[in-house]
């Protein structure tokens, strides 16, 4: 991450090279760092040469796509990196696969320039740092539950063994709301607003999309879950006990 007295460096992933220069220019004029990439190759390329904050990555792309890129991150040393995923408006099928490979946040196409940056911004200040309403009131830094803990610190979730499970920066957050309100129900536009900072439209599946990897993470059943309870018409629970670890 930067520095307060260095500017955030955004990488623009994207095969039409007019939508790069188009979106560059614009961060650029507010403030930004911007590298350009055509495709995954060069992408990678220029994580090894440089310490980027955040990629805005275009789904569909020729030969390895979005998704593809964004498996590609979330299973190497780059997999805290946020990933703010363009879409196009009639692919929510390829937007739930992207929120599903560990996407942060999504936009879909077309859209105005100043909601791209909005989008940003707000990627980049909840990845650094949990607003007041969602830190924990205990001292430790290490919360246990169940067979499980979670280092606060490092962001590491550990199982019974003492192995760590990686998590996405959303897996993360969400986990860490429900992990500070539990034996609460929580409707879907406060997780929504609590995790990602904006409000829930008709059509958003994030939500319930990421319960479900949390889920999988936890090795939780939907039917009978000891940790994360479905409250019909209501939200999600989280549902087991929640203390310290000495």
């Amino acid at each position: 991450m930067t520095t307060p007295d260095l500017p955030d460096h955004i990488a623009i992933v994207d095969d039409d090279r007019e939508i790069r220069e188009l979106l560059a220019t614009y961060l650029r004029k507010h403030g930004f760092k911007v590298s350009l990439a055509a495709d995954g190759r060069q992408l990678h390329a220029l994580l090894e040469r440089d310490a980027i904050d955040l990629v805005v990555l275009d789904l569909m792309m020729p030969g390895e796509d979005g998704l593809a890129v964004c498996r590609t991150l979330r299973a190497g040393r780059h997999q805290g990196l946020p990933i703010l995923m363009l879409t196009a408006r009639d692919e929510e099928a390829d937007r739930i696969l992207g929120l599903e490979m560990g996407a942060d946040d999504y936009l879909t196409k077309p859209f105005a320039a100043r909601e791209l940056m909005a989008r940003i911004r707000s990627v980049l200040r909840r990845t650094r740092m949990l607003p007041p309403n969602l830190r924990v009131s205990e001292p430790a830094s290490v919360i246990r539950f169940g067979d499980w803990r979670l280092d606060t610190t490092a962001r590491h979730l550990l199982d019974a063994g003492g192995t760590m499970v990686a998590l996405s920066g959303a897996e993360y957050r969400l986990l860490r709301v429900l992990l500070d309100h539990p034996q609460r129900v929580l409707n879907r536009d406060q997780l929504l607003n609590l995790t990602q900072g904006r409000g829930v439209d008709l059509f958003d599946r994030s939500i319930d999309l990421l319960v479900s990897r949390l889920r999988q993470r936890l090795g939780d059943g939907a039917r009978e879950p000891r940790y994360i309870k479905t409250v019909r018409n209501e939200g999600y629970v989280f549902c087991a006990a929640v203390e310290p670890a000495p």
